[in-house]
């Protein structure tokens, strides 16, 4: 069959460069977006007196069948009808004869595509979101199960003060939730209309691109044709998000892969989540992490694959705007996988209250306590500093921790010290002494997790909403 373009043409395309250039090995993943903006499409023409009312009519059940036969597995796309554009448009006409010719009239496989990859963002941004909220729900979970834990806080991997567990984990929640707030803000420039756009200047034909709009439940459309067709901003916008997202997972990765490790003790992953060896038994491999850890890498290479191809594109369209689906497909996938595990990961995941405690117990994470005892007794900061260096030195060369030493010890570095340094070297005193909004103390954190839950209801109320906006529109 010649190609649906094919009038200007008089050789066939050769193979090789029908399976070059052709993307429907990748963009069928937009089939129900495509049919989606298309009976939208098609119910205006209808409207403004494009094409006859029963050849809407007809078109729409046309769509409806290939719809339903997509679903099913039924249809069999094509490489040498190149898009998912035109191989549904091909089993369109095969299903309603010539008349389904008419749908394409008023626009163009540019201003198309670009509708169908917003349709598709808008609606996984919405999923995303709400995966998000689940992986700070199981945050918030464990932070709960853990006011009473005390764990050491590090920088440099080298412990560093003492801290609840619960406040570790609420770093990740305000993590996500910036993540969410980027999501939510990057939806806004999804969820515009580039349909009517044309090729590039607009078309002939007497459209309503705002009723088209309307049907698809977006905010408005684009303002400049030319801009519709050639913008891929909110691709990037969305790839940049991804990216922190997984930065934000890789980094908790990290973390769950050395606590889950014999030399820290600190938590246990579910065995529904963990992996062994084929050769040492006694193994219990913390994969999923470790593998979205890995995976990072592979969402950053397409924000970048993504801003290298649109580096010095001149507009409108052009053929290199094709590889802007594949990295975006793959992000979607990656992101949602690795969220999906995420949330029951964590939430299963078992606390070693007894071992962080020993872990606690055993550091000099509460030496910044001692000095600033000392500066509440008039010693200047540096000088304080000094001292408890000192102090922590001697403990080493002893093998003593700093709650071993005896008063007259203490004395030795300082005549400040007195009977109270003890109660102040507690880790319990040592956490709750930072009472400052954000800080470890239980009181705030306390307050940050009922903080945390109150964004949760507002996400929640978010995604709601949207997603309402999405079915409507299907």
């Amino acid at each position: 069959m010649s190609k649906l373009w094919g009038g200007r043409f008089t050789k066939q395309t050769n193979k090789l460069v029908e399976e070059y250039t052709a993307s429907i090995n990748f963009d069928k993943q937009l089939a129900e977006e495509d049919i989606q903006g298309s009976l939208a499409h098609v119910t205006m023409l209808g409207k403004c007196g494009i094409i006859p009312q029963e050849d809407v009519e007809a078109i729409k059940q046309g769509l409806d069948k290939v719809l339903h036969r997509i679903r099913k597995g039924e249809i069999e796309f094509s490489v040498s009808d190149e898009d998912i554009h035109m191989n549904i448009e091909k089993n369109l006409i095969e299903e309603v004869g010539p008349v389904g010719g008419k749908l394409h009239t008023g626009r163009s496989r540019n201003d198309q595509v670009a509708t169908d990859m917003h349709l598709y963002l808008r609606n996984r941004v919405v999923s995303l979101v709400g995966m998000l909220h689940a992986v700070q729900e199981a945050l918030i979970g464990q932070a709960k199960d853990n006011l009473d834990t005390i764990v050491p806080g590090y920088t440099h991997l080298q412990r560093a003060q003492p801290i609840l567990f619960a406040h570790h984990l609420l770093a990740y929640v305000s993590m996500l939730e910036r993540d969410i707030d980027r999501l939510k803000d990057s939806y806004k420039r999804i969820n515009v209309l580039p349909l009517g756009a044309g090729a590039l200047a607009g078309t002939t034909f007497p459209i309503d691109r705002h009723f088209v709009a309307e049907q698809l439940g977006f905010d408005g459309v684009y303002e400049n044709s030319l801009d519709a067709v050639s913008d891929r901003d909110f691709i990037v916008e969305f790839l940049a998000g991804a990216s922190l997202i997984m930065a934000h997972l890789s980094r908790l990765s990290e973390e769950l892969v050395l606590w889950s490790s014999t030399e820290f003790g600190f938590v246990e992953l579910d065995d529904a989540f963990c992996t062994g060896s084929s050769i040492m038994p006694q193994k219990k491999n913390p994969d999923v992490p470790e593998l979205v850890r890995g995976k990072t890498g592979r969402v950053y290479g397409n924000l970048m694959g993504l801003l290298t191809v649109l580096k010095s594109l001149p507009l409108a369209y052009n053929k290199d705007m094709q590889e802007d689906k594949e990295g975006m497909f793959d992000t979607v996938a990656t992101l949602e996988g690795a969220l999906q595990l995420f949330a029951p990961m964590i939430a299963t995941m078992k606390v070693n209250k007894q071992r962080m405690r020993q872990a606690v117990n055993q550091d000099f994470s509460n030496a910044t306590d001692i000095a600033d005892f000392l500066v509440n007794k008039g010693l200047p900061f540096r000088q304080a500093h000094e001292v408890i260096g000192k102090t922590v030195l001697y403990c080493i060369q002893n093998n003593k921790y700093l709650l071993d030493l005896t008063l007259e010890e203490f004395q030795q570095f300082s005549e400040l010290f007195d009977d109270r340094i003890y109660a102040v070297l507690q880790p319990e005193a040592v956490v709750n002494a930072r009472n400052v909004y954000g800080g470890t103390a239980t009181p705030q954190v306390r307050e940050a997790i009922g903080r945390s839950e109150l964004l949760l209801k507002t996400t929640e109320e978010w995604v709601a909403l949207r997603q309402g906006n999405v079915a409507s529109s299907s």
